[in-house]
């Protein structure tokens, strides 16, 4: 996986590809329970338009954004300034933690019209994510000018 000769580049990329397999392993299943949750007519969740939402926001969100995390570790290694990179991953994987657990706590005791509290962690997820995929898209400019090749 290390292909820059740092050691320093592995470690974000690992956490980056953990967070992205629990991220996936939280959010496949969640997706099948809501699911059966609406194939048995369970009131808990058909009973507010609201709580299917944002459940749903948590359960897409939590899939793209575990995918993210992959693609992320995948290609931490070719980026340059190790540090940098792993201060990058550590924010992704927080932004992509927090957004999917924001949508699903704010479909948790919420009342209909207003979401629970724990939606205020999604614009922090968002806020986060951005400055990740800019960070990330800085370090491609900067190897590219350093004529960094691959």
């Amino acid at each position: 996986m290390n292909t820059t000769n740092d050691p320093g580049s592995e470690r974000p990329a690992r956490a980056a590809l953990v967070a992205g397999w629990l991220l996936l392993g939280f959010s496949l299943p969640l997706g099948l329970t809501l699911e059966a949750l609406h194939a048995l007519k369970v009131d808990v969740y058909l009973g507010s338009a609201m709580r299917r939402e944002l459940w749903t926001l948590a359960h897409a969100h939590g899939n793209l954004l575990g995918m993210l995390c992959l693609v992320f570790g995948l290609f931490a290694a070719r980026l340059p300034e190790a540090r940098a990179v792993a201060r990058l991953g550590r924010v992704l994987v927080a932004g992509a933690c927090l957004m999917p657990l924001g949508f699903l706590l704010g479909g948790v005791l919420n009342r209909e019209g207003d979401p629970s509290p724990g939606i205020l962690l999604v614009p922090l997820g968002g806020l986060l994510l951005l400055v990740a995929l800019f960070g990330a898209a800085v370090l491609t400019l900067r190897k590219g000018r350093a004529g960094g090749g691959r």
